[in-house]
Protein backbone atom coordinates (compact mmCIF):
# COMPACT_ATOMS: atom_id res chain seq x y z
CA UNK A 1 0.00 0.00 0.00
CA UNK A 2 1.25 3.75 -0.81
CA UNK A 3 1.41 5.65 2.40
CA UNK A 4 0.33 8.95 1.33
CA UNK A 5 1.09 10.19 4.85
CA UNK A 6 4.84 9.60 4.83
CA UNK A 7 6.54 10.83 1.93
CA UNK A 8 10.20 10.08 2.73
CA UNK A 9 9.68 6.14 3.12
CA UNK A 10 9.78 4.73 -0.46
CA UNK A 11 6.78 2.53 -0.87
CA UNK A 12 8.15 0.16 -3.60
CA UNK A 13 11.00 -1.06 -4.79
CA UNK A 14 10.68 -0.13 -8.26
CA UNK A 15 10.98 3.83 -7.00
CA UNK A 16 13.84 3.95 -8.78
CA UNK A 17 14.76 4.62 -12.66
CA UNK A 18 14.53 1.93 -14.97
CA UNK A 19 18.29 2.26 -16.30
CA UNK A 20 19.22 0.84 -12.63
CA UNK A 21 17.37 -2.03 -13.63
CA UNK A 22 18.57 -2.70 -16.89
CA UNK A 23 22.60 -1.86 -15.53
CA UNK A 24 22.22 -4.55 -12.34
CA UNK A 25 20.57 -7.07 -15.11
CA UNK A 26 23.76 -6.63 -17.19
CA UNK A 27 25.95 -6.45 -13.91
CA UNK A 28 24.29 -9.71 -12.86
CA UNK A 29 24.83 -11.44 -15.74
CA UNK A 30 28.44 -10.09 -16.68
CA UNK A 31 30.08 -8.89 -13.81
CA UNK A 32 28.56 -10.67 -10.42
CA UNK A 33 31.82 -10.43 -8.63
CA UNK A 34 32.81 -6.83 -8.73
CA UNK A 35 32.77 -4.78 -5.97
CA UNK A 36 32.06 -0.32 -5.81
CA UNK A 37 32.25 2.53 -3.92
CA UNK A 38 29.84 5.47 -4.34
CA UNK A 39 29.87 9.00 -2.90
CA UNK A 40 27.63 11.63 -2.45
CA UNK A 41 28.97 15.46 -3.85
CA UNK A 42 26.75 18.42 -3.04
CA UNK A 43 27.55 20.64 -5.99
CA UNK A 44 25.13 23.36 -4.21
CA UNK A 45 27.10 23.19 -0.78
CA UNK A 46 23.57 22.84 0.44
CA UNK A 47 23.67 23.64 4.53
CA UNK A 48 22.03 20.68 6.07
CA UNK A 49 19.85 21.22 9.40
CA UNK A 50 20.77 19.72 13.00
CA UNK A 51 19.64 15.95 12.74
CA UNK A 52 19.60 15.85 9.22
CA UNK A 53 21.88 13.04 8.97
CA UNK A 54 19.99 10.72 11.93
CA UNK A 55 16.17 11.62 9.61
CA UNK A 56 18.50 10.21 6.77
CA UNK A 57 19.79 7.31 8.09
CA UNK A 58 16.26 6.61 9.70
CA UNK A 59 15.02 6.10 6.17
CA UNK A 60 17.42 4.28 4.35
CA UNK A 61 17.10 1.51 7.18
CA UNK A 62 13.22 1.63 6.00
CA UNK A 63 14.51 0.67 2.72
CA UNK A 64 15.13 -2.56 3.81
CA UNK A 65 11.69 -3.93 4.05
CA UNK A 66 10.88 -2.85 0.48
CA UNK A 67 10.37 -6.35 -1.80
CA UNK A 68 9.33 -7.19 -5.49
CA UNK A 69 5.29 -7.82 -5.03
CA UNK A 70 3.30 -10.06 -7.08
CA UNK A 71 1.79 -7.12 -9.08
CA UNK A 72 5.30 -5.57 -9.93
CA UNK A 73 6.83 -8.87 -11.18
CA UNK A 74 3.75 -8.97 -13.08
CA UNK A 75 4.44 -5.65 -14.95
CA UNK A 76 8.27 -6.53 -15.29
CA UNK A 77 7.68 -9.90 -16.81
CA UNK A 78 4.93 -8.45 -19.21
CA UNK A 79 6.26 -5.09 -19.94
CA UNK A 80 10.25 -5.16 -20.00
CA UNK A 81 10.49 -8.46 -22.37
CA UNK A 82 14.32 -8.08 -22.44
CA UNK A 83 14.86 -8.47 -18.69
CA UNK A 84 15.55 -12.36 -18.84
CA UNK A 85 13.30 -14.74 -16.39
CA UNK A 86 16.19 -15.28 -14.22
CA UNK A 87 16.68 -11.39 -13.39
CA UNK A 88 13.23 -10.83 -12.42
CA UNK A 89 13.22 -13.31 -9.57
CA UNK A 90 16.91 -12.27 -8.74
CA UNK A 91 15.14 -8.74 -8.25
CA UNK A 92 12.42 -10.45 -6.29
CA UNK A 93 14.47 -12.18 -3.80
CA UNK A 94 16.50 -8.74 -3.52
CA UNK A 95 16.28 -6.89 -0.23
CA UNK A 96 18.12 -3.77 0.58
CA UNK A 97 20.95 -3.63 2.93
CA UNK A 98 21.37 -0.56 4.69
CA UNK A 99 24.56 -1.42 6.18
CA UNK A 100 26.26 -0.72 3.11
CA UNK A 101 25.34 2.77 3.09
CA UNK A 102 27.47 5.17 5.78
CA UNK A 103 26.19 8.43 6.92
CA UNK A 104 28.00 11.10 8.67
CA UNK A 105 26.48 14.73 9.77
CA UNK A 106 29.21 17.03 10.52
CA UNK A 107 27.41 20.55 11.69
CA UNK A 108 26.00 21.27 8.16
CA UNK A 109 27.95 19.07 6.28
CA UNK A 110 26.58 15.80 5.12
CA UNK A 111 28.71 12.92 3.81
CA UNK A 112 27.08 9.46 2.35
CA UNK A 113 29.32 6.56 1.26
CA UNK A 114 28.06 3.38 -0.80
CA UNK A 115 30.24 0.43 -1.04
CA UNK A 116 29.29 -3.60 -1.36
CA UNK A 117 29.14 -5.65 -4.69
CA UNK A 118 28.52 -3.88 -7.49
CA UNK A 119 24.75 -5.70 -8.68
CA UNK A 120 23.76 -4.81 -5.20
CA UNK A 121 24.77 -1.36 -4.53
CA UNK A 122 23.89 0.06 -7.75
CA UNK A 123 20.06 0.46 -7.07
CA UNK A 124 21.08 2.55 -3.82
CA UNK A 125 21.84 6.26 -5.90
CA UNK A 126 18.75 7.09 -7.02
CA UNK A 127 16.73 6.98 -4.17
CA UNK A 128 19.56 8.32 -2.23
CA UNK A 129 19.16 11.76 -3.37
CA UNK A 130 15.68 11.42 -3.71
CA UNK A 131 15.54 10.74 0.26
CA UNK A 132 18.08 13.76 1.21
CA UNK A 133 15.91 16.05 -1.72
CA UNK A 134 12.70 15.38 0.26
CA UNK A 135 13.97 15.51 3.65
CA UNK A 136 16.07 18.62 3.15
CA UNK A 137 12.72 20.52 2.55
CA UNK A 138 11.15 19.12 4.85
CA UNK A 139 13.10 19.46 7.57
CA UNK A 140 14.56 23.41 6.26
CA UNK A 141 10.40 24.31 6.61
CA UNK A 142 10.32 25.33 2.80
CA UNK A 143 6.92 25.65 1.55
CA UNK A 144 6.04 24.69 -1.90
CA UNK A 145 3.65 25.70 -4.45
CA UNK A 146 -0.03 24.35 -3.93
CA UNK A 147 -0.91 20.98 -6.00
CA UNK A 148 -3.55 23.23 -8.10
CA UNK A 149 -0.17 25.55 -8.86
CA UNK A 150 1.89 23.13 -9.61
CA UNK A 151 -1.09 21.39 -12.08
CA UNK A 152 -0.88 24.20 -13.59
CA UNK A 153 2.44 24.97 -14.38
CA UNK A 154 2.95 21.08 -15.75
CA UNK A 155 -0.31 21.52 -17.58
CA UNK A 156 1.32 24.60 -19.70
CA UNK A 157 4.79 22.34 -20.39
CA UNK A 158 2.38 20.14 -21.37
CA UNK A 159 0.57 22.38 -24.06
CA UNK A 160 3.70 23.84 -25.16
CA UNK A 161 5.21 20.22 -25.99
CA UNK A 162 2.31 19.38 -28.19
CA UNK A 163 2.26 22.57 -29.85
CA UNK A 164 5.84 22.07 -30.80
CA UNK A 165 4.86 18.02 -32.02
CA UNK A 166 7.95 16.48 -29.66
CA UNK A 167 7.94 13.80 -27.87
CA UNK A 168 9.90 14.04 -23.97
CA UNK A 169 10.28 11.61 -21.18
CA UNK A 170 9.97 12.35 -17.64
CA UNK A 171 13.38 11.85 -15.82
CA UNK A 172 13.20 13.64 -12.65
CA UNK A 173 13.48 10.90 -9.71
CA UNK A 174 16.63 11.41 -8.57
CA UNK A 175 15.95 15.42 -7.69
CA UNK A 176 12.16 15.36 -6.84
CA UNK A 177 11.16 17.91 -4.42
CA UNK A 178 8.74 14.77 -2.80
CA UNK A 179 7.38 11.64 -3.71
CA UNK A 180 3.70 13.72 -3.60
CA UNK A 181 4.99 16.23 -6.16
CA UNK A 182 6.23 13.72 -8.47
CA UNK A 183 2.73 11.81 -8.08
CA UNK A 184 1.19 14.67 -8.85
CA UNK A 185 2.91 16.02 -11.56
CA UNK A 186 2.64 12.38 -13.38
CA UNK A 187 -1.07 12.21 -12.68
CA UNK A 188 -1.15 15.25 -15.03
CA UNK A 189 1.41 14.09 -17.92
CA UNK A 190 -0.72 11.42 -17.96
CA UNK A 191 -4.38 12.48 -18.07
CA UNK A 192 -3.18 15.50 -20.33
CA UNK A 193 -0.44 14.11 -22.71
CA UNK A 194 -1.77 14.38 -25.65
CA UNK A 195 0.85 12.84 -28.49
CA UNK A 196 4.12 14.29 -26.40
CA UNK A 197 4.25 12.28 -23.14
CA UNK A 198 5.26 8.65 -23.70
CA UNK A 199 6.62 7.58 -20.17
CA UNK A 200 8.73 7.47 -17.07
CA UNK A 201 12.37 7.02 -16.30
CA UNK A 202 10.67 5.76 -12.83
CA UNK A 203 9.44 2.94 -12.92
CA UNK A 204 6.67 2.76 -10.13
CA UNK A 205 5.35 5.58 -11.91
CA UNK A 206 5.46 3.65 -14.88
CA UNK A 207 3.47 1.02 -13.23
CA UNK A 208 1.16 3.29 -11.51
CA UNK A 209 -0.12 5.62 -14.89
CA UNK A 210 0.17 2.71 -17.33
CA UNK A 211 2.88 4.48 -19.59
CA UNK A 212 6.77 3.22 -20.84
CA UNK A 213 9.25 2.38 -18.22
CA UNK A 214 12.19 4.56 -20.44
CA UNK A 215 16.26 4.55 -19.81
CA UNK A 216 19.28 2.32 -20.99
CA UNK A 217 22.42 2.74 -19.14
CA UNK A 218 24.60 5.37 -17.24
CA UNK A 219 27.85 6.72 -17.19
CA UNK A 220 28.83 4.16 -14.21
CA UNK A 221 28.59 1.50 -16.90
CA UNK A 222 31.14 2.84 -19.02
CA UNK A 223 33.21 4.44 -15.98
CA UNK A 224 33.20 0.68 -14.87
CA UNK A 225 34.56 -0.26 -18.34
CA UNK A 226 37.25 2.45 -18.22
CA UNK A 227 38.81 1.16 -14.98
CA UNK A 228 38.94 -2.54 -15.86
CA UNK A 229 40.04 -2.70 -19.32
CA UNK A 230 41.24 1.19 -20.00
CA UNK A 231 40.00 4.44 -20.98
CA UNK A 232 40.84 3.49 -25.13
CA UNK A 233 38.92 0.58 -24.43
CA UNK A 234 35.69 1.76 -22.39
CA UNK A 235 33.39 3.00 -24.83
CA UNK A 236 33.76 0.22 -27.30
CA UNK A 237 33.65 -2.45 -24.67
CA UNK A 238 30.08 -0.75 -22.94
CA UNK A 239 28.51 -0.95 -25.68
CA UNK A 240 29.51 -4.36 -26.94
CA UNK A 241 28.85 -6.16 -23.54
CA UNK A 242 25.53 -3.90 -23.64
CA UNK A 243 24.49 -5.57 -26.91
CA UNK A 244 25.78 -9.14 -25.34
CA UNK A 245 22.93 -8.46 -22.73
CA UNK A 246 20.13 -6.93 -25.25
CA UNK A 247 20.70 -8.33 -28.53
CA UNK A 248 19.91 -5.03 -29.97
CA UNK A 249 16.94 -3.85 -27.45
CA UNK A 250 17.15 -0.72 -25.10
CA UNK A 251 19.31 1.20 -28.12
CA UNK A 252 20.29 4.59 -27.16
CA UNK A 253 24.16 4.68 -26.55
CA UNK A 254 25.21 7.41 -23.56
CA UNK A 255 27.84 9.55 -25.23
CA UNK A 256 29.66 11.76 -22.96
CA UNK A 257 30.97 9.83 -20.25
CA UNK A 258 34.98 10.14 -21.68
CA UNK A 259 33.69 13.38 -23.96
CA UNK A 260 31.37 12.68 -27.58
CA UNK A 261 34.37 13.20 -29.70
CA UNK A 262 36.09 10.11 -28.46
CA UNK A 263 33.17 8.18 -28.23
CA UNK A 264 32.46 8.92 -31.77
CA UNK A 265 35.88 7.85 -32.67
CA UNK A 266 34.44 4.32 -31.75
CA UNK A 267 30.97 4.56 -32.35
CA UNK A 268 31.57 3.10 -35.54
CA UNK A 269 29.50 2.03 -38.58
CA UNK A 270 27.98 -1.43 -36.88
CA UNK A 271 27.34 0.58 -33.53
CA UNK A 272 25.81 3.32 -35.55
CA UNK A 273 23.60 0.98 -37.26
CA UNK A 274 23.15 -1.21 -34.12
CA UNK A 275 21.91 1.16 -31.77
CA UNK A 276 18.64 3.15 -32.42
CA UNK A 277 20.38 6.84 -31.22
CA UNK A 278 22.39 8.35 -28.44
CA UNK A 279 21.24 10.59 -25.49
CA UNK A 280 23.15 13.96 -24.72
CA UNK A 281 24.06 15.26 -21.37
CA UNK A 282 26.13 17.93 -21.11
CA UNK A 283 27.70 20.49 -23.49
CA UNK A 284 26.31 22.30 -25.93
CA UNK A 285 23.13 20.50 -27.13
CA UNK A 286 22.70 21.99 -30.43
CA UNK A 287 26.47 21.88 -31.45
CA UNK A 288 26.22 18.09 -30.32
CA UNK A 289 23.61 17.62 -32.59
CA UNK A 290 25.31 18.47 -35.69
CA UNK A 291 27.79 16.60 -34.98
CA UNK A 292 25.76 13.60 -34.65
CA UNK A 293 23.57 14.61 -37.68
CA UNK A 294 27.44 14.66 -39.93
CA UNK A 295 28.52 11.34 -38.01
CA UNK A 296 25.25 9.36 -39.52
CA UNK A 297 26.19 10.67 -43.07
CA UNK A 298 29.61 9.74 -42.87
CA UNK A 299 29.01 6.25 -41.91
CA UNK A 300 26.17 6.46 -44.59
CA UNK A 301 23.07 6.81 -42.68
CA UNK A 302 19.65 8.72 -42.67
CA UNK A 303 20.28 10.75 -39.77
CA UNK A 304 16.13 11.20 -39.88
CA UNK A 305 16.32 6.79 -39.54
CA UNK A 306 18.28 7.91 -36.03
CA UNK A 307 17.44 9.90 -33.14
CA UNK A 308 18.80 12.02 -30.10
CA UNK A 309 17.36 12.15 -26.56
CA UNK A 310 18.40 15.42 -24.82
CA UNK A 311 18.07 15.02 -21.13
CA UNK A 312 20.66 17.65 -19.91
CA UNK A 313 18.86 20.59 -17.87
CA UNK A 314 16.03 20.61 -19.74
CA UNK A 315 12.96 23.40 -19.72
CA UNK A 316 10.68 24.56 -22.18
CA UNK A 317 12.90 27.09 -23.72
CA UNK A 318 15.39 24.91 -23.74
CA UNK A 319 13.39 22.26 -25.65
CA UNK A 320 11.48 24.77 -28.08
CA UNK A 321 15.55 25.72 -29.30
CA UNK A 322 16.61 22.47 -29.44
CA UNK A 323 13.42 21.81 -31.60
CA UNK A 324 13.73 24.46 -34.00
CA UNK A 325 17.46 23.71 -34.65
CA UNK A 326 16.99 19.79 -35.02
CA UNK A 327 13.55 19.36 -36.58
CA UNK A 328 13.51 17.63 -39.58
CA UNK A 329 17.19 17.12 -39.63
CA UNK A 330 17.46 14.11 -37.22
CA UNK A 331 15.06 12.56 -34.68
CA UNK A 332 14.78 13.97 -32.00
CA UNK A 333 13.12 13.24 -27.88
CA UNK A 334 13.58 14.76 -24.25
CA UNK A 335 14.02 13.33 -21.24
CA UNK A 336 12.84 16.46 -18.92
CA UNK A 337 13.99 15.63 -15.17
CA UNK A 338 14.21 18.60 -12.34
CA UNK A 339 12.18 20.79 -13.95
CA UNK A 340 9.08 18.46 -14.01
CA UNK A 341 8.89 17.01 -10.38
CA UNK A 342 10.94 20.40 -8.44
CA UNK A 343 9.38 22.99 -10.23
CA UNK A 344 7.50 24.61 -7.21
CA UNK A 345 8.91 27.96 -6.38
CA UNK A 346 11.63 26.35 -4.41
CA UNK A 347 15.31 25.93 -5.42
CA UNK A 348 16.06 22.87 -6.75
CA UNK A 349 19.07 21.31 -5.20
CA UNK A 350 22.79 20.74 -6.93
CA UNK A 351 23.39 16.81 -5.46
CA UNK A 352 24.92 13.61 -7.21
CA UNK A 353 26.18 10.20 -5.89
CA UNK A 354 28.98 8.89 -8.28
CA UNK A 355 30.97 5.81 -8.67
CA UNK A 356 34.46 6.44 -7.44
CA UNK A 357 35.90 2.86 -7.10
CA UNK A 358 35.57 -0.48 -7.97
CA UNK A 359 37.47 -4.06 -7.28
CA UNK A 360 38.45 -5.08 -10.65
CA UNK A 361 39.48 -8.54 -11.61
CA UNK A 362 43.00 -8.04 -10.51
CA UNK A 363 41.71 -7.64 -6.69
CA UNK A 364 43.07 -4.12 -6.85
CA UNK A 365 40.82 -1.04 -6.16
CA UNK A 366 40.59 1.47 -8.90
CA UNK A 367 39.18 4.83 -9.07
CA UNK A 368 37.10 5.54 -11.41
CA UNK A 369 36.50 8.97 -13.41
CA UNK A 370 33.76 10.78 -16.03
CA UNK A 371 34.79 13.27 -18.40
CA UNK A 372 32.27 15.16 -19.54
CA UNK A 373 31.07 18.02 -22.53
CA UNK A 374 31.79 20.59 -19.52
CA UNK A 375 35.20 20.74 -17.80
CA UNK A 376 33.55 21.58 -14.67
CA UNK A 377 31.57 18.72 -14.39
CA UNK A 378 34.46 16.37 -14.32
CA UNK A 379 34.50 13.78 -11.54
CA UNK A 380 36.91 11.32 -10.25
CA UNK A 381 40.18 11.13 -8.94
CA UNK A 382 42.36 14.02 -10.07
CA UNK A 383 45.34 11.75 -10.94
CA UNK A 384 42.64 9.88 -13.09
CA UNK A 385 41.65 12.40 -14.72
CA UNK A 386 44.70 13.61 -15.87
CA UNK A 387 46.01 10.00 -17.12
CA UNK A 388 42.46 9.99 -18.87
CA UNK A 389 43.05 13.25 -20.75
CA UNK A 390 46.61 12.36 -21.92
CA UNK A 391 45.51 8.53 -22.87
CA UNK A 392 42.47 10.18 -25.00
CA UNK A 393 44.07 13.25 -26.38
CA UNK A 394 41.89 15.82 -24.43
CA UNK A 395 42.12 19.14 -24.17
CA UNK A 396 40.09 20.95 -22.15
Amino acid sequence: MINENNYSIFNSILDNDFYKFTMQCAVVKLFPNVKAKYKFINRGEHKFPEGFGQALRSAVDNMARLQLTRDEKSFLTETCHYLNPAYIDFLEGYRYDPSEVSIQQTGEDLEVYVSGYWYRTILWEVPLLSLICELYYELTGQERWTKEKVVDTTLNKIKLYNELGVTFAEFGTRRRHSYRTHREVMHTLSTYKGKSFIGSSNVHMAMLYNVKPIGTHAHEWFMFHAAEYGFKMANALSLEHWVDVYRGDLGVALSDTYTTDVFFKQFDTKFAKLFDGVRHDSGDPIEFAEKTIIHYKHHGINPLYKYIIFSDGLNPEKVESITHACKGKIGISFGIGTNLTNDVGLKPMNIVIKLTDVLTNDNEWIPTVKLSDEPNKHTGDEKMISLAKELLRIKD
